[in-house]
């Protein structure tokens, strides 16, 4: 059992981040709604609580309150942003509007545990309301030019505050602040590693599943594929069904057979379903018919494979910790009550209703992406698989924007190999979040060879980003840009011309349907 630290969270945009920084600091934590009841939190045996930061004033009806009794059970507690004020408010001090700080200002240590060794330096601030006044007890370790109470601690009662987000990057002492909290203060060993997890998370499966049959729908993606790596170290019965719906990258399909059945010896069944996709799809623009028709025939299709292998013990989800989160699910007292669904995820919620199973094994459940990688590499997955670019459910469905043809998909395919092959040529495969070729449905005046040509336009776009929730268009240097322009202009054909997407996220999304 890892040591753990619960985050309750208040409606804070950078929930999720909190907790990967948690996490690589080498301590397993789990996120949980501002309500969730006490005994909940007891039971979890958590060693530090995190109380997020969130859009609401705590002085307001209706704005969300912590449990006070939790400040009397003698776990730390760290309060973020809103989580300080709340701290401060719900014991006796006085929280009050203005003055604003948004963006960086520069923090001025003033003693105390949570700071211990941290210089000074800038610090993220976004915050209306401030502490006018700590409740007795209480003492300021830290303030900026205008906010007096930046930093606050009772180091009796183990309750510290910090006005700013030590998570963000633009907090330059951020890591070292919250890792005092961590080690220093709830007592941290470090117990949460990826090999250490692969090993209990195999053994616990082995227990759990014995011999009996789990069947796993294996899209070629990170997190399916870490998934049946995992449970067939596990589970000799494992069988996966690999669609190729005809809408992945090049090279792309021929690599999960290879990968997983020839070299793993994994019992896959691979279902060539191109021909059968393009006819469903045929004279469709809309995005999201497009989206509900790729949808709708996998599911179709796996459950025609399901019925030739016959019942089932197990169905198997690469279901990770941001799906459950952003569907706004409670499952297992994840999730965020009472707050708006970002975007409803095919893992959460979706399963087939036909097919029959048992039980549902999701054993990368309880982790972020980041993690699942680096679950992959222990796991003896090649990098091309485990480092893979982000890729949307329906694939270069949408990436071919307006009707989906055989020779659009071939030119958008094309397009989007010699972009990802020259940003990594380039060394920029690591540092950019991620990049992809989308097909436009226009078409354009061109010249080429002294002719003219009207032929379709490329679009690139690459894009910086921690969650995918937002995002910064990527500053890709042009002389990258034009290697890859004229290679896809010379070597695709029908394109005639190619743009870079400079729209961040929002106003923009990163995919372009």
């Amino acid at each position: 059992m890892n040591q753990t630290i619960l985050i309750l969270d208040f409606g804070g945009q950078y929930c999720q981040l909190i907790a990967r920084k948690v996490r690589e600091h080498g301590v397993y934590c789990e996120i949980l709604p501002f309500d969730a009841p006490l005994k909940k939190i007891i039971e979890k045996k958590p060693i530090g609580i995190i109380f997020t930061g969130g859009p609401n004033s705590c002085y307001r009806d209706g704005s969300p309150l912590a449990n006070k009794r939790i400040y009397n059970l003698g776990i730390p507690v760290l309060g973020i942003c809103y989580g300080a004020q709340l701290t401060a408010f719900q014991l006796g001090g006085l929280v009050a509007t203005g003055p604003r700080e948004y963006g960086r200002q520069m923090l001025k240590p003033k003693g105390g545990r949570l700071l211990e060794g941290v210089k000074k330096s800038a610090c993220l601030m976004s915050h209306t309301d401030y502490i006018e006044k700590l409740p007795k007890g209480f003492k300021v370790t830290g303030a900026t030019q205008t906010c007096p109470v930046a930093v606050f601690e009772n180091e009796d009662k183990k309750l510290y505050g910090v006005q700013f987000h030590p998570e963000v990057a633009h907090t330059q002492e951020g890591n070292k602040i919250l890792r005092n909290f961590l080690y220093n203060i709830c007592g941290a060993v470090g117990d949460w590693t990826m090999g250490d997890y692969a090993q209990r998370a195999i053994a616990d499966l082995k227990e759990r599943i014995g011999d009996k049959t789990v069947l796993c729908a294996l899209s070629g993606g990170v997190d399916s594929a870490v998934t049946a790596v995992l449970i067939h170290k596990a589970c000799p019965s494992l069988v996966c069904v690999f669609v190729d719906h005809g809408l992945m990258r090049k090279g792309e399909a021929d690599e999960v057979v290879r990968v997983f059945r020839d070299e793993r010896g994994m019992n896959l069944i691979k279902v060539d379903a191109q021909k059968r996709y393009l006819d469903k799809l045929k004279g469709v623009k809309d995005p999201e018919k497009k989206r509900k028709i790729i949808g709708r025939e996998f599911i179709r299709i796996f459950e025609e494979e399901a019925k030739k292998i016959g019942a089932v013990d197990y169905l198997a989800q690469g279901t990770i910790y941001p799906d459950v989160v952003e569907s706004g699910k409670k499952g297992k007292g994840k999730g965020k009550k009472g707050s708006a669904v970002i975007k409803s995820h095919h893992n959460v919620g979706g399963l087939p209703k036909m097919i029959d199973f048992k039980e549902l094994v999701e054993p990368l459940r309880d982790l972020f992406k980041d993690e699942v990688r680096v679950l992959g590499l222990k796991l003896g997955l090649p990098e091309s698989i485990v480092m893979r670019q982000p890729f949307p459910g329906p694939g270069l469905g949408i990436r071919v924007i307006g009707e989906i043809t055989e020779e659009k998909l071939e030119i958008v395919r094309n397009a989007d190999f010699i972009y990802r092959e020259e940003i990594v040529r380039a060394g920029l495969d690591r540092s950019i979040w991620q990049y992809f070729a989308a097909l436009l449905d226009i078409r354009s005046v061109g010249v080429m060879g002294d002719a003219r040509t009207y032929d379709y336009t490329i679009a690139l776009r690459a894009v910086h980003s921690v969650d995918g929730m937002t995002a910064d268009w990527a500053r890709i240097p042009y002389e990258v840009l034009e290697v890859v322009s004229s290679r896809i202009v010379n070597e695709v054909k029908h394109v005639n011309r190619v743009v870079y997407d400079v729209t961040g996220k929002p106003p923009a999304t990163i995919e372009w349907e």
